[in-house]
């Protein structure tokens, strides 16, 4: 149990760094470029997955022996993409239909596709302690 909490809490500092930059991007695209909400939250969404995915199978997950780089990415991506579509659910219902601000709405929509993505990235991407590391590279 202690080694799901250290890597819960590796997830959690590669997960802040990456909601730094999502809701760093996501403002800047909003308040500065004047990008709709929805948008510039899938675009910093997007820009955020790429950074999640280096920075969380190099120092979170242990590679699966047997899963080819290019596979494991691509699993990444479909995972992160089913979290980008609760995460602009979140965002459409929160900010659209219940009015509140597109800033607080993010950081609840964030939490819940936080666990989400542990849990899966967890299930079909680690490999846990059986597995040995090699070093990241896609192609």
């Amino acid at each position: 149990m202690g080694k799901l909490v250290q890597q819960f809490m590796k997830f959690g500092v590669v997960g802040a760094a990456a909601f730094v930059i999502d809701y760093g991007l996501m403002v800047a695209l909003t308040e500065l470029a004047g990008v709709e909400y929805l948008l510039s939250a899938t675009i910093s969404f997007t820009a955020s997955v790429v950074f999640n995915y280096l920075a969380s199978m190099r120092y979170v997950f242990t590679h699966k022996e047997g899963l080819s780089r290019r596979r494991e990415f691509v699993i990444f991506v479909v995972l992160s993409v089913i979290g980008l579509a609760i995460n602009d659910a979140l965002m459409f219902l929160g900010t659209s239909f219940l009015g509140i601000s597109y800033l607080i709405t993010k950081i609840a929509a964030t939490a819940v596709v936080m666990v989400y993505n542990f849990v899966t990235r967890k299930k079909f991407l680690d490999a846990g302690d059986t597995a040995a590391t090699e070093p990241l590279e896609l192609l």
